[in-house]
């Protein structure tokens, strides 16, 4: 008798366990980026509801990082530059998800060419999210393209502050690092693309999911599931891109289907296969995938 009820009291923890795997929360903040619109689309259809996450919209790179420093979220979808700048602070941090490598996707933008760039004698004023991977890939153009020697007047905004500037309201020769899906209003607003990782920019820029070691633990089972969740999302972009695109609509900011299509090549989803070439480049930039789900 006192042995059946041992086997019924295992098989009733064994239920529960089961059952309130999800019970907490989990919250992770996530920037308009056409790299995380998985996550966002995921939102939509609900999957993430499934699993007690709740996904958090901010408008910069760096409310991003200020926000999951803060406590107030659990991971954080970024770039290897908020790793590297949190890491510092929490050595428990880590990479757990990858999610794409930006193609195109980081520009910048200008009311000049680089040539005229490299000419004048003016200030040249630089919009930017100062504490984000725009600042590399800023000093990272500075230095490939020879403006070391000119005045650089630095102004931090976030990205929907940027993407208001309107090139014919300009005075100064002027700067914008930026990225998809901001371009394409800064592109209406008169401003012209000059160099992006694609073309021009050699800087390996990767998007990942990051949390603490101690908060992987209580979620694993989160975590994991929103792996596969992301990946049946990015399916789903591949097998359907009008759907995928009318779902995730109100995240773009006006951008419409067809330069959706364009936007989505200006990335490289490495969420399930990288090439050995890319794996060395990740490896020599020292951005541990150890722990990679």
């Amino acid at each position: 008798m006192f042995k059946k009820f041992i086997l019924f009291l295992i098989i009733l923890i064994s239920f529960s366990s089961c059952s309130f795997e999800y019970d907490k929360k989990l919250k992770i903040s996530a920037t308009t980026w056409i790299g995380y619109t998985p996550l966002f689309y995921a939102k939509e259809k609900g999957w993430l509801d499934d699993v007690n996450i709740k996904l958090l919209n901010v408008s910069s790179l760096s409310e991003n990082m200020y926000l999951f420093e803060a406590g107030n979220s659990d991971a954080f979808v970024g770039t290897q530059y908020e790793y590297n700048i949190l890491k510092k602070k929490d050595t428990s941090l880590k990479p757990i998800i990858l999610l794409d490598r930006s193609y195109g996707g980081d520009i910048i933008m200008s009311n000049l060419s680089i040539k005229d760039l490299q000419n004048t004698t003016q200030t040249i004023d630089a919009y930017l999210e100062m504490d984000s991977i725009n600042n590399t890939i800023l000093q990272d153009f500075i230095s490939s393209y020879h403006l070391k020697n000119k005045k650089i007047n630095y102004i931090n905004k976030d990205q929907t502050q940027i993407a208001i500037l309107q090139a014919k309201n300009t005075q100064n020769p002027t700067i914008i690092v930026t990225y998809v899906p901001y371009n394409i209003t800064l592109s209406k607003n008169g401003y012209q693309k000059i160099v992006s990782t694609k073309d021009g920019l050699e800087l390996l820029v990767i998007d990942a999911m990051f949390t603490k070691t101690k908060t992987f633990h209580i979620h694993e089972q989160q975590f994991i599931a929103l792996k596969k969740i992301i990946d049946k999302s990015i399916d789903e972009l591949k097998k359907d891109k009008r759907e995928f695109y009318e779902t995730i609509k109100p995240y773009m900011l006006n951008m419409n289907y067809d330069e959706f299509k364009e936007a989505i090549n200006d990335i490289i989803w490495i969420n399930k296969e990288i090439s050995p070439q890319l794996k060395k480049r990740i490896g020599d930039a020292k951005f541990p995938m150890r722990d990679l789900i």
